[in-house]
C-alpha cells in the first residue's frame, strides 16, 4: 500500500460516474491558515491522505500522522486502514493543535512505519478588523 497524497483540505465530495467510477472533489487546499485568537491557541486543521494498494498488496495497514513544530512531536494520530488490492481509499485525520506561536506545523504520514509524507502548514497572525 502506498500513500498517493495528503493535504490539508477544508472539504472533500464523494460521488459516482459513468463507469462505475469514483470521483474525489477536494475543496480549500491550503498550506497556511490565520490563527484564530492571539497565542496561545488551538487549531483543528483537516488533512486527507489518499492510498491505493497494489494489486499484490496486503488489504491492511496502519496510518500514522505525526505533528511536528520545530522539530518537537505535539500530536499524534493512527488509525487501522482497509484497502482492497488493486482499489483506492482516503482517510480524514483531525487533531487538535496547541500552540503557543504562529509557526510551521508539519504532518508526517507514513503506512506501517514505511517512508514518509511531509506536509507542512503554517499559521499566520489572526486578520485583525479592517484588514483585508
Amino acid at each position: 500500500m502506498e500513500i498517493l497524497a495528503a493535504l490539508f483540505i477544508d472539504g472533500i465530495d464523494i460521488r459516482q460516474v459513468a463507469g462505475p467510477s469514483t470521483r474525489i472533489d477536494l475543496s480549500g487546499i491550503q498550506f497556511s491558515a490565520p490563527a484564530p485568537s492571539e497565542p496561545p491557541f488551538t487549531i483543528e486543521p483537516h488533512l486527507v491522505v489518499i492510498v491505493h494498494n497494489p494489486a499484490d498488496g496486503a488489504p491492511n495497514a496502519a496510518l500514522e500522522v505525526v505533528y511536528t513544530c520545530e522539530g518537537e512531536q505535539i500530536a499524534r494520530n493512527v488509525q487501522p486502514l482497509q484497502v482492497d488490492a488493486g482499489k483506492f481509499n482516503y482517510r480524514l485525520v483531525r487533531a487538535e493543535l496547541e500552540l503557543k506561536a504562529y509557526s510551521s506545523v508539519e504532518a508526517h504520514c507514513r503506512l506501517d512505519l514505511g517512508p514518509e509524507i511531509v506536509v507542512p502548514y503554517t499559521v499566520l497572525p489572526p486578520v485583525g478588523p479592517g484588514a483585508g
